[in-house]
């Protein structure tokens, strides 16, 4: 492709919206995995014995463990909700926007 051809996919408005609005998805997801790690970070650096407590009454699991599988899963899923969207919505944007690329060039 052309440098000319890159310049007119940039001056599209279906472009600068693919950016906008995979930038703000992936701004999302990024502070609301910042929000909880660095939640349970702090929670150990300053408050460590309530993740020590058992689950409930007898259990070996505490509420430490079940937090940290909790997030593990959240954040698998996080991937997978973002990988999807990338997928569909994003994808088919961005083919909208080499397809227009091509007929402008022709």
């Amino acid at each position: 492709m052309s440098s000319a051809m890159y310049q007119r996919m940039r001056a599209n408005p279906k472009f600068q919206e693919l950016v906008a609005r995979r930038s703000r998805f992936a701004w999302t997801l990024a502070f609301i995995v910042l929000i909880m790690f660095y939640g349970f970070v702090m929670t150990v650096a300053f408050n460590p014995l309530s993740l020590g407590q058992p689950v409930s009454e007898g259990s070996m699991l505490t509420v430490g463990v079940a937090v940290e599988l909790f997030m593990f899963i959240f954040f698998w899923v996080l991937t997978a909700l973002y990988v999807k969207r990338a997928n569909t919505e994003f994808d088919s944007l961005t083919q909208e926007i080499v397809r227009e690329a091509w007929k402008e060039n022709k």
